[in-house]
């Protein structure tokens, strides 16, 4: 009787085994980080939810989660979309136009050519094209196109079912270009588009019309955002003759043909950084057309609060 007794009282108290908390960390500390980034198009917000969720790793046990990428990437997804749905409003108060977050800037002399094949970044372009789609179609965009999670796993996720799972992506489809889902990855070609930055930074500091009415797709796109902080233009411009006039005319931008311009590795494409006596002034983030010769979207971040996770490694260029 007592042994039994002890028996059962020593079952009752002992406890699963904990989670290894930093194993995971290491193992799966990207994945739930890309999620959020393409979730949110913020690397501050994605990083304080990767965080949070290891954190709350900490307090279950083996027994609690049986298969961890699934549990964190579902978790990740589901906090992802409590944030936009509240960021939503937020935006709504936001000066001016909002751009994501850009992300990674690197020296391109330090990062061989291998190495650059295998990264796996989102595009600046793919982001901007994410901010079409209300949370929701972002949510099953983005494990559709980005992770090619089957609708079963979609759903299960989202408790939705899989035929709606299925009608959100066709929505989200129909918001979107045709090319969306090659957007996802940058052009490997990346001396074609170091020889189109050098054309398009010549052109632009010498006013030359002629220069860049050749760079230019026939229907462009330029939009700023300075958040309020930094005076820029307020309104995204998607008229030809418009955009030619803003990125050709000696008054409008002017303080940009004051900085030094280099080439830097954001969000796993070449784009520009530009300077202001070593420091980090501006991003400037080129989408070219599938042809990879020809801007379709330029995109200038000027708030310093989104560029805050860029700043350390673009001013070692």
């Amino acid at each position: 009787m007592q042994s039994r007794l002890y028996a059962n009282q020593h079952k009752h108290n002992t406890k699963a085994p904990s989670l290894d908390v930093g194993a995971l960390y290491s193992q799966y500390r990207n994945y739930a980080f890309s999620i959020a980034y393409r979730m949110l198009g913020s690397v501050t917000e994605a990083e304080d939810l990767v965080q949070d969720i290891f954190m709350t790793l900490q307090s279950m046990t083996n027994q609690d989660i049986k298969q961890p990428k699934t549990y964190i990437g579902k978790m990740m997804v589901n906090r992802s979309l409590n944030v936009l749905n509240s960021a939503r409003n937020q935006r709504e108060h936001y000066v001016g136009e909002w751009l994501p977050e850009p992300l990674g800037v690197y020296e391109t002399n330090n990062i061989p050519e291998q190495e650059l094949e295998q990264k796996e970044m989102v595009s600046y372009a793919f982001l901007v094209m994410l901010e079409r789609l209300s949370p929701t179609e972002r949510a099953v965009f983005v494990l559709r196109e980005a992770f090619q999670y089957d609708y079963s796993e979609i759903a299960e996720w989202l408790g939705k079912t899989e035929s709606n799972c299925r009608q959100i992506y066709r929505r989200a489809r129909g918001h979107l270009p045709e090319h969306a889902a090659a957007a996802e990855s940058y052009n490997a070609d990346w001396k074609m588009k170091e020889h189109l930055l050098g054309r398009f930074t010549t052109a632009f500091l010498r006013h030359d019309v002629s220069a860049m009415l050749e760079l230019l797709t026939d229907e462009p796109v330029f939009t700023a955002d300075g958040g309020g902080v930094v005076r820029t233009i307020m309104r995204t411009m998607s008229v030809h003759k418009g955009v030619l006039a803003i990125l050709t005319s000696p008054r409008v931008l002017k303080t940009l043909r004051e900085r030094e311009w280099l080439p830097a590795w954001i969000n796993g494409e070449l784009q520009l950084a530009l300077m202001k006596e070593g420091k980090l002034t501006e991003v400037l983030c080129l989408e070219t057309d599938a042809s990879g010769e020809r801007i379709k979207g330029i995109y200038l971040i000027v708030n310093p609060d989104k560029l805050l996770s860029v700043r350390a490694q673009a001013e070692k260029l």
